[in-house]
């Protein structure tokens, strides 16, 4: 049987294994089984917890709900910050790995600070043809890659189908992207929705999304840190930098991370 741990992060929804002692070796199947809504315990991922290999706290492992690993998962890694916290009995922060680089989650009560990895490959302005029509689409990779194109109502975006046909456009091959749909809401807000790889389906929540969609307004707006970020969810989110004429510094993604239930689930 597999302990584990149900949180949610603005609503996109992780399975937490504590595997310190790695003594859990998962399948992409057996994944994407726990991760099932219908007949298993129902995720957009599943995260497990593990020995750093470096001087980090701890490294973090994040699945897709296919089974399949990815590189990181912000909201996945604001829920890996208070469940490691509350596995070590840290109370200010906790450092770990991830395949795109270390992350710093600062612990705010049910909030976490995450310090991002530097965003990179940022393109603006591609022009794609996209279910038959022209379609401007911005790019940037926050430890994922993410495409966002903007919209002038969100509400009425067909989601499922523009994120697909975007998700698997050649442009972004072999590997494809997620893609966000994005519309201001004020001077220094917007919301946002999102199609996400490997769940292959609108979630509520995206944290490497939000994060991409809004340093994406900084550059097409002007939009100043921070920027608010409303999701599907409903929560709103918070995302600070600093701009450089090369990029960003001291990217960071503040929101909730919350507890849910706990259980045992058969391997």
């Amino acid at each position: 049987m597999l302990p584990f741990t149900k949180m949610n992060g603005a609503g996109n929804d992780f399975v937490m294994v504590d595997n310190r002692d790695l003594r859990f070796q998962l399948s992409q199947a057996a994944i994407a089984r726990l991760c099932d809504r219908h007949r298993g315990i129902g995720a957009d991922g599943l995260i497990a917890v593990e020995p750093a290999l470096g001087s980090a706290h701890f490294r973090m492992r994040y699945y897709n709900a296919d089974g399949g690993e990815a590189e990181m998962c912000g909201n996945g890694a604001r829920c890996f910050g208070r469940f490691a916290a509350r596995l070590s009995g840290r109370t200010d922060l906790v450092t770990f790995e991830t395949l795109a680089g270390e992350i710093t989650a600062e612990l705010l009560g049910d909030q976490v600070r995450l310090a991002m990895s530097q965003p990179h490959a940022l393109e603006i302005g591609i022009r794609l043809v996209v279910g038959g029509a022209p379609l401007e689409v911005h790019f940037l990779n926050t430890g994922v890659p993410h495409a966002v194109v903007w919209v002038d109502d969100l509400q009425k975006t067909e989601v499922r189908s523009l994120g697909s046909a975007l998700r698997h456009h050649t442009h972004f091959a072999p590997k494809g992207t997620n893609a966000n749909f994005a519309q201001r809401t004020g001077p220094g807000s917007i919301a946002i929705r999102t199609y996400e790889r490997g769940v292959e389906d609108e979630t509520l929540a995206c944290g490497t999304g939000m994060v991409a969609s809004a340093l994406i307004a900084h550059k097409l707006f002007g939009m100043s840190s921070p920027i608010r970020v409303k999701v599907q969810g409903g929560d709103t989110l918070s995302i600070g930098f600093v701009s450089r004429p090369d990029g960003f510094e001291k990217v960071t993604l503040t929101g909730p991370a919350d507890f849910v239930f706990e259980g045992t689930a058969p391997l």
